[in-house]
């Protein structure tokens, strides 16, 4: 293994779309010693709805479908209820595209979310848009409705990688979003996608210093993956499409590292930066696997040792939520030690690692035991390090985050 074959990590595809974060005397949910669960404090909704699906894109989203945003939104009204008034700490509206929503819907969609949780004091409500919706009128209604972080789906400024994306936006448009929503939200996220066919090391270098020349305080940062069942992946097999290569992909993954620590900026995690202390709170709470509710189609819940997801067909949401039917596609229990293997293999992403002294008070299993092998193979190839049994990813180790983490879930 040497850093030339090392590809820059990727980023989970739930963790950015969205955790434990509080407690309660309950047996049942608790963060206290083990053998119970943690309550989850945080709340993810998916908003399918998008102008056009990207050919990359992998999520639940529906385009051309405005005519199912009324069902929609009862939908998601009455799934709300059924969590029986959450206290929350952050709210992540994620999508698709919550900003497609038309201003009469989308306030009715926050209206629903702040009547059927109790938003904690310094809730993080963040809301997830693309360029093109971005406008003041809509952004005053985000501000209105308690929206304090907004995070744009750039994902470049560079007209042909743009084209390559199937993005509708172009560079001024993009620059002119960011600075209409921090005019009134000054918490804005920015996300980049890097590696895509034909891209270079100056243009994605011109993307990097653009974004960090804007009034932003989070960037996030990710290799185009080609998922399977997309477009980009059938385009790929066809040999239509072609990534620029693991070497190349490194030299970017160093280079948005790099430039962002020249510019006084932390990462917090492989694919996340901020500067004054800005992280996300929301996915912080997911890589920490501390608990969360989720709601729409497609959403992924894990709450008191159960893992559910929704179905991902927005036409099949409606119908179950309509017909009185639950939403949930899958479920599973999760057993106390896939719950710290799953903790680990997200909290060493994090820059700060883990604590396996906490790990193994809050689940009950001693990982250090269970993950031996693991920590010493990785320890012995320069990836991990370990000190006052804090385990952390090596400035190596961060190149190979995907190896790690992997090794860690067994």
């Amino acid at each position: 293994m040497n850093d030339a074959d090392a590809p820059a990590p990727r980023a989970d595809a739930t963790a950015g779309r969205c955790s434990e974060a509080g407690s309660s005397p309950d047996p049942s949910a608790t963060d206290g010693p083990p053998g119970g669960w943690p309550r989850p404090r945080v709340l993810y909704v998916h908003v399918p709805f998008c102008r056009h699906r990207c050919g990359y894109c992998n999520f639940s989203v529906i385009a051309d479908r405005d005519d199912l945003i009324e069902r929609y939104l009862l939908a998601i009204d009455r799934e709300l209820s059924g969590l029986q008034h959450p206290e929350v700490e952050t709210v992540f509206i994620g999508g698709g595209t919550p900003t497609h929503l038309p201003a009469d819907p989308l306030r009715r969609l926050l209206e629903s979310i702040q009547r059927r949780v109790h938003a904690q004091p310094g809730v993080e409500f963040s809301v997830e848009a693309n360029p093109e919706d971005i406008t003041a009128a809509k952004v005053a209604l985000l501000a209105e409705m308690g929206v304090n972080r907004v995070s744009l789906g750039v994902q470049s400024f560079q007209p042909a990688k743009l084209r390559i994306l199937e993005r509708s936006h172009l560079r001024d448009a993009a620059v002119a979003a960011v600075e209409t929503v921090a005019a009134q939200i000054p918490n804005v996220s920015l996300d980049l996608i890097f590696a895509a066919p034909g891209e270079t090391l100056d243009a994605w270098r011109d993307d990097v210093n653009t974004a960090l020349n804007l009034p932003i305080v989070h960037l996030s940062t990710y290799a185009l993956t080609f998922e399977k069942g997309t477009p980009f992946w059938n385009r790929r097999r066809r040999g239509e499409l072609q990534g620029p290569g693991e070497s190349l992909e490194l030299a970017m993954y160093q280079l948005v590292r790099q430039s962002v620590a020249a510019a006084g900026w932390e990462q917090y995690e492989v694919s996340n930066f901020a500067v004054d202390g800005n992280r996300c709170q929301h996915n912080v709470a997911y890589w920490q696997g501390r608990g969360w509710y989720a709601v729409g189609p497609g959403a992924a819940s894990f709450q008191l040792g159960r893992r559910e997801v929704n179905h991902r067909s927005t036409t099949s949401y409606l119908k179950r939520i309509e017909s009185g039917e639950s939403p949930v596609a899958e479920s599973e229990p999760i057993s106390r030690e896939q719950y710290a293997r799953e903790r680990a293999a997200f909290g060493v992403r994090m820059i700060d690692g883990i604590d396996l002294d906490q790990l193994r008070e809050e689940t009950g299993i001693d990982l250090a035991d269970l993950c031996n092998h693991s920590i010493l193979l990785n320890g012995g190839r320069g990836l991990l390090t370990r000190s006052d049994n804090r385990l952390q990813l090596t400035e190596r180790g961060i190149l190979f985050a995907d190896t790690v983490a992997s090794d860690l879930l067994g």
